[in-house]
C-alpha cells in the first residue's frame, strides 16, 4: 500500500517558503541580521551590487538572483556565528565555493546571506602513513595537488572545473576519473559542518571502515547544502601512479565509439578515464583549445599503474576499439600532451559555447547502466538533429553518465521549448531504464520536478522530512532540490 501519511512535519512548500522570506516582516528580519552582521564582519561582509550579483549564479543556470550580503569567513567560528545570527533572524543561507556548479545551487531566490569560503583555503594536515588529508572547505582541488606534488599521493576526483572541495562534498561531485576512484561520496572519510542554529559538530573518522550509527557523512555528501554548511573535510588519498599515458581514438560512427566504451569497461581493462566527444565538440575543442583531431566521435583515454602492466591494459582497449571501427590509438607523446589533451577536455563547456557566440549553454546530464549506454547516447542524438538544434555531446561515459550542451540564443523561446523536450525525453529514457536524471550536476533549482519523477513522491517527502529535522526554518539553501 503507498504511504500516504507524514514522518512529521516536513519543510515548507516553495510559496510558503517565498511568502515567509520575502514578506515586509521576512525581509524586516533580513535587513536586522544583516546590520549585525556588519557591525561584527566590517569589510567582510558587503552589500554592494556587483559583488551581490557574483554570487547570484552559477555556471550555467537561470537568472542572477543575488543575496542580500556576501560574507567571508575566515574560520568555522566565523561561520558558526554567522549561521547563529541568520538562525535568530530567519534568515536564508547560501553557501558559496567557487560558483562552477550547474543547476543553480548558488542562487539566493529568497535572499539572505551568502557565505562566501574563499578565505577558509588551508590544507590542514596531511597524514602520508594513513594516504587522507584534511582541508578547509575553500581549498579547491588544484590547490589540494599542487601541496600534495612532493609527498607521491593525489586526490582523484577532477569534476573538470577547479572547484572547492567544500562544493564538491556538497554536490557530490565526480568527474573523469571517476571509472577508477569513484566520486565524492567514496572518498570523503569525514565531515565538519555547521548546523542551522551555528553548532559546530563532527561526522566520520579517519578510520577506514566503521560501523556505528547512521551513515550521516554518506547523507551530507550530496546535500547541496540544505543539511548543514561543510567547514572541513578530510578526505582520502591516492598514490600518484608509477606511470601513465594518453590517447585518443577516432571512430567514423557515434555507436561504435560508445559501443567500445561499454566493452572496454566490461572486458575489465584498467581504464583510469574514458571520455567521448561527439563530432561537433570535438570540433569546438579543435577551434577553442587549437588542436587538429579528426572531426569525427572520439574518445579520450587515460591508463596508469606500473609499466609492465599497462601494455596489457593498452592492447586490450585498442583490439576492442578497432573491432568497433575505431582507428590506431593516437598516443599523447608525454606529460605536456597529455595535460593539453586533458585541458582540451576540460574546457570542453567554454569550447561549446564558442560554437556560437552570444549563445546560452543549457547543459543536461543523465546517467544510466552502462549496457544501456549505446541506445541513450544515439537516441538523445537523433532528436537533437530532428529538432534542429545545435547541441554537442560529451561524458563521462565509463560510469554511463554523458552530457549533452544545448546552445541557445537568448530569448528565442521557440528554441527553448524544443530544447526542453528533447532533455525531458533524454530523462525519461534514462529513468526507464533504471538511470538517473543527474549523474554528476545535482538537483539545485533546475531539476526539482525531476527528483520526484525519479523517486516518487513518498520518497521525496522523506527527503524533506530529514530536511525538516535538520533545518526546521527552513533557512539553509532554501528553494534547492525541492520545489
Amino acid at each position: 500500500m503507498p504511504y500516504t501519511g507524514r514522518v512529521i512535519a516536513s519543510t515548507p512548500s516553495s510559496d510558503e517558503r517565498a511568502a515567509r522570506f520575502l514578506s515586509p516582516a521576512g525581509r524586516a528580519r533580513v535587513q536586522q541580521a544583516v546590520t549585525e552582521l556588519h557591525e561584527w564582519l566590517g569589510s567582510r561582509l558587503s552589500t554592494t551590487q556587483a559583488v551581490r550579483a557574483q554570487h547570484g549564479r552559477g555556471e550555467a543556470y537561470g537568472p542572477v538572483q543575488p543575496p542580500d550580503a556576501v560574507a567571508w569567513p575566515e574560520s568555522a567560528e566565523d561561520v558558526s556565528r554567522i549561521v547563529a545570527t541568520c538562525s535568530r533572524h530567519e534568515t536564508p543561507v547560501i553557501a558559496f565555493g567557487a560558483g562552477t556548479s550547474l543547476e543553480g545551487h548558488v542562487t539566493a531566490p529568497y535572499g539572505g546571506v551568502c557565505i562566501d569560503f574563499s578565505r577558509m583555503n588551508e590544507v590542514l594536515s596531511v597524514n602520508p602513513a594513513d594516504a587522507d588529508c584534511v582541508v578547509q572547505a575553500g581549498v579547491t582541488r588544484e590547490q589540494l595537488n599542487a601541496y600534495l606534488r612532493d609527498t607521491g599521493l593525489f586526490f582523484p576526483v577532477d569534476p573538470g572545473a577547479n572547484a572547492t572541495l567544500g562544493g564538491m562534498a556538497s554536490t557530490r561531485a565526480s568527474g573523469t576519473t571517476t571509472i577508477r576512484y569513484g566520486a565524492m561520496t567514496r572518498n570523503v572519510m569525514a565531515l565538519q559542518i555547521v548546523l542551522a542554529d551555528g553548532r559546530i559538530v563532527r561526522v566520520g573518522t579517519r578510520a577506514a571502515k566503521s560501523s556505528t550509527g547512521y551513515d550521516l557523512v554518506r547523507l551530507l555528501v550530496g546535500s547541496e547544502g540544505t543539511l548543514g554548511v561543510i567547514t572541513e573535510i578530510t578526505l582520502r588519498l591516492y598514490g600518484v601512479p608509477e606511470k601513465t599515458v594518453g590517447a585518443t581514438c577516432v571512430f567514423p560512427a557515434l555507436r561504435g565509439a560508445v559501443d567500445a566504451v561499454v566493452e572496454i569497461i566490461q572486458s575489465g581493462a584498467s581504464v583510469s578515464r574514458i571520455e567521448f566527444l561527439d563530432e561537433l565538440q570535438v570540433r569546438a575543442c579543435n577551434r577553442y583549445s587549437q588542436l587538429s583531431m579528426p572531426e569525427q566521435p572520439t574518445l579520450f583515454l587515460e591508463f596508469s599503474g606500473t609499466a609492465e602492466s599497462i601494455d596489457g591494459q593498452v592492447a586490450r582497449a585498442e583490439e576492442i576499439a578497432q573491432s568497433n571501427g575505431g582507428a590506431a590509438f593516437e598516443w599523447a607523446a608525454d606529460d605536456s600532451a597529455r595535460a593539453r589533451l586533458w585541458k582540451a577536455r576540460h574546457s570542453a563547456y567554454f569550447a561549446a559555447l564558442a560554437l556560437r557566440p552570444g549563445c546560452e549553454c543549457l547543459v543536461a546530464d543523465v546517467a544510466v547502466p552502462i549496457s544501456q549506454l549505446a541506445a541513450a547516447v544515439a537516441d538523445v542524438r537523433r532528436d537533437i538533429d530532428a529538432a534542429g538544434l545545435l547541441a554537442p555531446i560529451v561524458g563521462h561515459v565509463g560510469d554511463g553518465n554523458f552530457h549533452v550542451l544545448f546552445l541557445l540564443q537568448p530569448g528565442a523561446a521557440d528554441e527553448w521549448q524544443r530544447a526542453e523536450k528533447v532533455y525531458d525525453a533524454m530523462i525519461e529514457r534514462a529513468l526507464r531504464v533504471g538511470g538517473t536524471c543527474t549523474g554528476e550536476h545535482g538537483i539545485g533549482r533546475g531539476k526539482r520536478t525531476k527528483l520526484v519523477a525519479e523517486y516518487g513522491a513518498d520518497v521525496v517527502e522523506l527527503m524533506r522530512a530529514i530536511k525538516g529535522v535538520w533545518d526546521p526554518q527552513g533557512i539553509l539553501n532554501p528553494g534547492k532540490i525541492f520545489l
